[in-house]
């Protein structure tokens, strides 16, 4: 069971969340939102777990209606938010526990579903949820969103503020939860982990710029782009929007993303304009585009 939004628009007073958003997520996908803060992301995961309304619009989770079969849909869904919302007073056995009541299951039940991610943790269930690093926190709310064995499962930028570790240890479980046919959809800001995603859609002010496999949308960049790099990256990202013939000047990491608006761009003609404004060690050279990039060049 997937998920469907058609057209699915909602506004606060005079601040448009989301503007007509429209995407399929295919039964056992693991499915991307990749953009940043206040882009509409848990707006939308708040509409398609039954917590909000939309203005407009229609969805669909696991095959029941949004607005109509509500009571289903929390049957069937598994909902991680982005902040941590567990009981902090309660232990991490007590939690379980608890969601697992609320279900009408037990943690024996569906131990097999959780268990790659809970023996991680087993050895601290006397410890309370509030005590918890974020990396445990994360894995905590994981098993309590699955407790219950849901068909979808909703991710509300789970990673955020959690260690480069336990990032890339919660993307391997994620892999492994979808083997078990359960279908995920993800958010994140963080245009890396977009590449570990079957699909994804770029959103930015409530508005989805483009919808695609990562490598697709990664290969649709349309221009060259430079590595760029200098004795002086400070004057160097000055000079480079300065530069009459620059079409997007971005910072990435140790270099400077650079691609012109000239078709016959030579480097040699930007090293001796760079040079002109008494820049040393200028460093220029072609590298492939990235998922940010193309965020980017959409978003502008």
């Amino acid at each position: 069971m997937g998920i469907s939004v058609k057209h699915i628009s909602k506004s606060y007073k005079n601040v448009k969340a989301l503007q007509d958003i429209s995407f399929e997520v295919k039964p056992g996908e693991l499915f991307g939102l990749i953009g940043p803060d206040g882009a509409g992301k848990t707006t939308l995961f708040r509409i398609l777990t039954t917590l909000l309304i939309a203005n407009e619009g229609t969805a669909t989770v696991a095959g029941f209606d949004v607005l109509h079969d509500y009571k289903s849909i929390r049957k069937h869904v598994g909902y991680m938010p982005g902040k941590f919302s567990l009981y902090q007073d309660l232990t991490i056995e007590e939690n379980l526990e608890f969601f697992a009541t609320i279900f009408g299951t037990t943690i024996e039940e569906n131990y097999d579903l959780i268990k790659d991610i809970y023996v991680q943790i087993e050895p601290f269930k006397d410890r309370r949820a509030g005590k918890l690093s974020g990396g445990m926190k994360q894995k905590l709310a994981l098993c309590c969103a699955l407790i219950h064995k849901p068909k979808v499962l909703f991710l509300d930028e789970p990673t955020t503020g959690v260690d480069p570790v336990s990032r890339k240890e919660f993307w391997e479980m994620l892999k492994r939860l979808q083997e078990k046919d359960i279908t995920i959809l993800v958010s994140t800001p963080y245009m890396d982990e977009a590449a570990l995603c079957d699909r994804i859609a770029l959103i930015q002010d409530g508005e989805i710029l483009q919808i695609d496999t990562p490598e697709a949308i990664v290969k649709h960049y349309p221009k060259q782009i430079y590595n760029v790099r200098a004795n002086n990256m400070y004057q160097l990202i000055n000079n480079l929007n300065a530069y009459k013939y620059n079409h997007s000047v971005y910072p990435f990491g140790e270099f400077i993303h650079y691609t012109d608006s000239r078709e016959d761009f030579e480097p040699a003609d930007l090293v001796a304009y760079l040079e002109s404004k008494n820049l040393l060690h200028i460093e220029i050279e072609k590298t492939e585009a990235t998922i940010e990039d193309t965020f980017m060049e959409l978003a502008k």
